[in-house]
């Protein structure tokens, strides 16, 4: 403390320049509208640029807790989708609408914590499991895209065996045309699949849209998968070689939705049933 006083006693008289300084300044301000106007402009405009900045900052460290909210609010958003979409089609076919029809699907919101794209079965994990009634075989999306299937459930995790595995197969079709195949990968490039099984009589094109086709009570019909990038049809060939460019850039997939149908036990009941019937 002595330090302190003795230190302010040997600069007194640039501290007492100081605060004159400050004090004329402060008349000048004021006394004088024009000073006093640029004044307060600019220490607004240093007031605004520092609160921006904190504000940044503050955005920055909260990332993860807005992507967290913009993934369930995803997941809200694709239910409401696809409920308009049921509804829309049975209007159009002018049936009374079954409220378990209008609710079939139910999404739930989880984050990609591994995830691999350089194997040729590939598989990403995620951080929602039986906690929130995940079970195996449920559909997984991202950004409105295939991703994949869940293969095995713990408590709190989930993995999901991934498009780019050799092992899965999704069942598709030409948006524009109405014709069904196959999307399944061949194990060399992570941005293409291959589409399977669309006959020599289709007329495909380039920049044609791939959607899954409903057939599984799995995946929703009409999700997308990616568009025709290539196509051959070599001579006799019954089936086109198609190429596929995903929708879905697997290496930055941060955040998914998994699919929770609500009628897939009671298809696949009645379909086991009446297919060992007619064995």
């Amino acid at each position: 403390m002595e330090r302190l006083l003795n230190f302010v006693y040997a600069y007194r008289a640039f501290f007492t320049f100081l605060l004159l300084e400050t004090f004329c300044a402060w008349l000048v301000i004021q006394n004088n509208q024009y000073q006093g106007a640029k004044y307060f402009n600019s220490s607004n405009r240093m007031v605004a640029r520092m609160n921006q900045t904190s504000q940044n900052i503050r955005e920055y460290f909260s990332l993860v807790e807005i992507n967290t909210t913009l993934a369930q609010e995803n997941s809200m958003l694709h239910k409401k989708l696809e409920q308009r979409e049921q509804a829309l089609q049975f209007l159009q076919l002018n049936q009374v609408i079954d409220s378990a029809m209008f609710h079939r699907f139910d999404y739930v919101s989880a984050k990609v914590v591994n995830n691999t794209t350089k194997y040729y079965k590939n598989f990403i994990t995620i951080n929602r499991g039986t906690d929130v009634g995940l079970k195996p075989g449920m559909a997984v999306i991202g950004s409105g895209s295939v991703v994949g299937k869940v293969k095995s459930v713990s408590n709190h995790f989930a993995v999901l065996i991934s498009l780019l595995n050799l092992d899965e197969q999704v069942s598709c079709m030409i948006k524009r045309t109405g014709h069904f195949g196959t999307a399944q990968w061949d194990g060399t490039d992570p941005s293409l699949v291959s589409l399977k099984y669309i006959p020599r009589h289709v007329q495909p094109a380039v920049g044609d849209s791939i959607v899954t086709s409903g057939y599984n009570a799995v995946f929703p019909s009409g999700i997308f998968i990616g568009k025709i990038k290539a196509f051959k049809l070599n001579n006799e060939a019954p089936f086109y070689e198609i190429n596929v460019e995903l929708g879905l850039d697997f290496s930055k997939l941060a955040f998914v939705d998994v699919i929770k149908s609500r009628l897939k036990n009671e298809r696949d009941s009645i379909e086991q049933i009446t297919i060992g019937e007619l064995k």
